[in-house]
C-alpha cells in the first residue's frame, strides 16, 4: 500500500531538507567552528545554546554544526514559517500535492504554536524521529495524527492524514489506487487500535497496538536510525 511504500522516501525527505546531510556530504570539521558555535548560541537565544541542544538531542556537536549550516542555507532568518516549509517540501513530491501533509508536519514541529519552526524546534523533532526510542517515536507520531491535540485520535483525523499522504504521493505513482483506499486503511487501523470500541484511539491504545503489529509500525511512517 502507499504509506508503507513511501516509508523510505519519507525518511529521506528529512535529510534532503538539509543538503549537507546527503550521503556524499558526511559531517566534517569546519574551519569556522567558533563562528558556528556563536551563531548557534545566537539562534538558540542563550549563550549555552549548543551545549543545551546536545543535552536535548542525540546529535553530537559536529552534527549540530552541520545541521545548522544546512538549516541556515534553506532558512537564512533562522526560522521557517509554514509557507516556506510547504515550498521546501513540495520540491521532493512534484508528482503530487504535499501541501496538506506539510501543514500537518509543520504543526507537529511547531511545538510552541507560534507559527514558526526554529532550528532548535527542528533538531529536537528530528532527533526523536531519527534516533529516539520506539516509545519516543510513537509519541511523536501520535502527536502528528492527533490534529486538534486533545489527547486522542478520531477516524476523521486519521483519514485526513491518510488522504494527505496519498495526495502527496500522487496518482501517477499509484495509478491503480482506489479513491476509497485511505478510508479502508483507516478502518483497518481502527479495528486493531480502538480496543474498547469507543470511536477514538488513546495514546496507550496507539502505542500498544503499534508495538504488537509490525505492519502498523511501518504504516505509521516511523523512521530508522539513518543519520
Amino acid at each position: 500500500n502507499a504509506p508503507s511504500q513511501s516509508k523510505k522516501t519519507i525518511k529521506q525527505r528529512f535529510l534532503k531538507l538539509l543538503p549537507c546531510c546527503g550521503p556524499s556530504a558526511a559531517p566534517s570539521v569546519s574551519q569556522s567552528n567558533i563562528e558556528d558555535d556563536f551563531e548557534l548560541s545566537t539562534v538558540c537565544h542563550r549563550p549555552e545554546g549548543l551545549e543545551k541542544l546536545q543535552e536535548q538531542t542525540k546529535f553530537t556537536k559536529k552534527e549540530l554544526q552541520v545541521l545548522y549550516r544546512g538549516f541556515k542555507n534553506e532558512c537564512p532568518s533562522g526560522v521557517v514559517n509554514e509557507d516556506t516549509f510547504k515550498v521546501i517540501y513540495s520540491q521532493f513530491f512534484p508528482q503530487g500535492d504535499s501541501s496538506t501533509y506539510a501543514h500537518f508536519l509543520f504543526e507537529a514541529f511547531d511545538t510552541n504554536k507560534n507559527g514558526s519552526v526554529s532550528f532548535e524546534d527542528f533538531v529536537i523533532g528530528l532527533s526523536i524521529i531519527l534516533r529516539g526510542t520506539i516509545n519516543d517515536r510513537l509519541n511523536w507520531a501520535f502527536n502528528l495524527y492527533d490534529l486538534n491535540k486533545d489527547g486522542c485520535i478520531t477516524k476523521e483525523e486519521m483519514l485526513d492524514i491518510m488522504k494527505s499522504i496519498y495526495d502527496m504521493m500522487g496518482k501517477y505513482t499509484y495509478p491503480c489506487m482506489q479513491e476509497d483506499a485511505p478510508r479502508e486503511h483507516v478502518e483497518t487501523f481502527f479495528q486493531k487500535m480502538d480496543r474498547n470500541n469507543d470511536g477514538v484511539v488513546t495514546i496507550d491504545e496507539f502505542i500498544e497496538s503499534c508495538q504488537k503489529d509490525e505492519n502498523i509500525m511501518q504504516s505509521m511512517q516511523l523512521f530508522d536510525n539513518v543519520i
